[in-house]
């Protein structure tokens, strides 16, 4: 793959002093503010960023198997104590380990080495939000997972998680913002990417709870019908108009690697649904 190409980057980001073969492929360094919630989508040229596909993983269809696409996200991975996904991406997302290599494997030691020079356990521990419990457990991305849920949940769990698994129970019931992050806090996880999906990063929007948005912008075109569950970026709530910075701007032939930061607007009132 041919390096990833900058093409502006806001003054005073931090960075990591990325392992030089990850830092040529990036087209430079790369860093992460500690704490942070940190979300990743790719979106088609017209907004989508799910479709209603058989084979669940639409998001590869949307970028069109991009490499660069698929690095970028093996290298926020990288960089994450956890990944946060819905019970609705989880299950669309069957078989997934939502480690680094495992999107792109080429560079899976000098991913490992990097989470060695972080400080970091081996791979990101995967969060599962759900509220009703009704999760696959078999899974094997359960096996080294914490799952978010509520105490009607934790009654439908019982007995089944892997022996891997924790599990985290909230009071509220849809579970809130403020229950999810202090959750996160106890665990010390405290840089945590979601990959998913439009309605979870909505309500993490809402809720101001989202630090930065990594947009890549595929050059495709899908169009809407109507009923056609296709999903825009945001989906369940209005955001009126809420404003981004553009921190960073790559490109890869005809895609486009965006970094937006958000003005938190932080809510004890939230809550934050699972779907995908």
């Amino acid at each position: 793959m041919r390096p990833i190409e900058r093409l502006y980057e806001r003054e005073g980001e931090p960075f990591f002093g990325l392992p030089p073969a990850l830092a040529t492929i990036y087209g430079g360094d790369f860093g992460l503010t500690r704490p942070g919630l940190y979300a990743n989508f790719v979106s088609s040229a017209d907004g989508i960023v799910a479709l209603d596909w058989a084979g669940g993983r639409s998001g590869r269809v949307i970028s069109g198997d991009s490499e660069p696409d698929r690095f970028v996200m093996a290298l926020l991975r990288a960089c994450a104590d956890a990944v946060l996904i819905g019970a609705g991406t989880f299950q669309y997302a069957s078989g997934s380990l939502w480690h680094a290599e495992n999107v792109y494997p080429a560079a899976g030691h000098l991913f490992a080495d990097l989470r060695r020079q972080l400080g970091l356990r081996p791979h990101p521990l995967l969060v599962v939000l759900t509220t009703s419990g009704d999760l696959d457990c078999s899974q094997p991305a359960l096996g080294d997972s914490l799952v978010i849920t509520t105490r009607k949940g934790e009654a439908h769990l019982a007995g089944s998680l892997p022996s891997g698994a924790r599990i985290a129970v909230v009071d509220s019931d849809p579970i809130g913002g403020r229950a999810l992050m202090d959750v996160l806090a106890v665990q010390n996880l405290s840089v945590v990417l979601t990959e998913g999906g439009p309605t979870l990063i909505g309500h993490l929007l809402a809720d101001g709870l989202v630090d930065e948005l990594f947009l890549t912008r595929s050059p495709k075109l899908f169009g809407r019908r109507p009923n056609d569950k296709h999903k825009s970026l945001v989906e369940g709530v209005d955001l009126n108009g809420q404003g981004l910075e553009l921190v960073g701007v790559r490109r890869h032939e005809s895609h486009l690697f965006l970094r937006y930061a958000l003005q938190r607007r932080r809510s004890d009132r939230g809550s934050v649904a699972e779907g995908e």
